[in-house]
């Protein structure tokens, strides 16, 4: 508990230090005219301001480990928040192209809850990678295993995918549709299984085998298709192979971690210069701060729920949520 007063005194640090030079540049005469101009894209600022990158890490944090979708989730927020222009905001890149890579780079703030969270584990797979935790290197070549999919098959199309679907709408409201019918279904077929089916017996991650493992990263790639969240198929991946709810998503936190990272990185090398070209790095650093913060209470909420309820709430929220979306945007399209 010490630990983490230190911790939370050192983050809100560093939110001040960040936050503060925002709003020392707040008129408040132009407040409401601005807020009434934040939904309009031809009005918006010329860059990711302060007020878009809390929003969006807050929608980052919350969304990236529940089953409902955090790309869905960011693509609309970024429609709301009237970043989906073509408004250039540098001599190369839009709006919407800024918007775009931020959305991908403040996963850096999930992946740090993460490694707050799951230090443990993290430090035991670490110590079986040199010879000294037989248990952790086994579950971080099962980790291994269920990454490679969704890296051979993520780099071969990821570039096509964004050209196909990329922020369309119209493919993430069925994407969560079609995902909230699937939860409903799986969780449906978990309640009634008996309980001396193998499907009980997985009490450690490191039980399941590689076909396992393997199996989990196959699912992780529908995940691929905007809308559809990774974490919702790799928790029912871990259902199906046999895992608790619980141990389901604790298998999708850590393979996230590995996932996500990845998926950063990349966006660092192929996309770095529109962030460092198109806005400061003080308010990309607040989003990640709030993704990361938000993330830590998110996480902890999906495992209490799914521990007392199972997918089912999440299902209807997606389910619900793709008709409003349908609804809000559909006649703009």
């Amino acid at each position: 508990m010490k630990n983490f007063t230190h911790i939370l005194a050192l983050l809100l640090w560093l939110f001040f230090n960040a936050a503060l030079p925002a709003f020392a540049e707040i008129n408040p005469n132009s407040f409401l005219e601005n807020s009434e101009q934040i939904l309009q894209s031809e009005n918006h600022s010329k860059h990711l301001d302060y007020i878009d990158c809390i929003l969006l890490g807050l929608v980052e944090g919350i969304t990236e480990y529940l089953p409902i979708s955090s790309t869905g989730h960011l693509l609309i927020s970024n429609e709301l928040l009237g970043l989906n222009s073509d408004i250039p905001i540098s001599d190369n890149y839009s709006l919407k192209e800024a918007a775009f890579a931020y959305i991908i780079i403040i996963q850096a703030g999930a992946i740090l809850a993460v490694l707050f969270l799951y230090w443990k584990t993290i430090f035991e797979i670490l110590m079986g990678f040199i010879g000294k935790n037989p248990k952790g290197r086994r579950l971080g070549l099962l980790l291994i295993t269920a990454f490679i999919p969704a890296a051979v098959i993520g780099l071969a199309l990821n570039d096509w995918i964004e050209q196909q679907l990329g922020d369309n709408l119209i493919a993430i409201a069925l994407a969560l549709f079609l995902g909230g019918i699937v939860m409903l279904i799986t969780e449906k077929r978990r309640k009634k299984a008996p309980s001396d089916q193998p499907q009980s017996k997985l009490e450690n991650l490191d039980q399941l085998n590689f076909k396992q493992a393997f199996s989990v990263g196959l699912a992780q790639c529908l995940a691929l298709w905007p809308g559809m969240s990774r974490s919702m198929v790799t928790i029912i991946g871990g259902y199906w192979v046999g895992l608790s709810p619980q141990k389901a998503a604790e298998f999708s936190f850590l393979l996230g971690l590995i996932t996500l990272s990845a998926a950063s990185a990349y966006k660092v090398l192929t996309d770095g210069a529109i962030l460092t070209q198109t806005m400061p790095i003080q308010p990309m650093l607040l989003g990640i701060l709030v993704a990361f913060i938000s993330a830590i209470y998110a996480i902890r909420f999906l495992v209490n729920c799914l521990t007392r309820y199972g997918l089912t709430p999440f299902a209807w929220y997606r389910i619900v949520f793709s008709f409003v979306i349908l609804l809000l945007f559909l006649p703009k399209i």
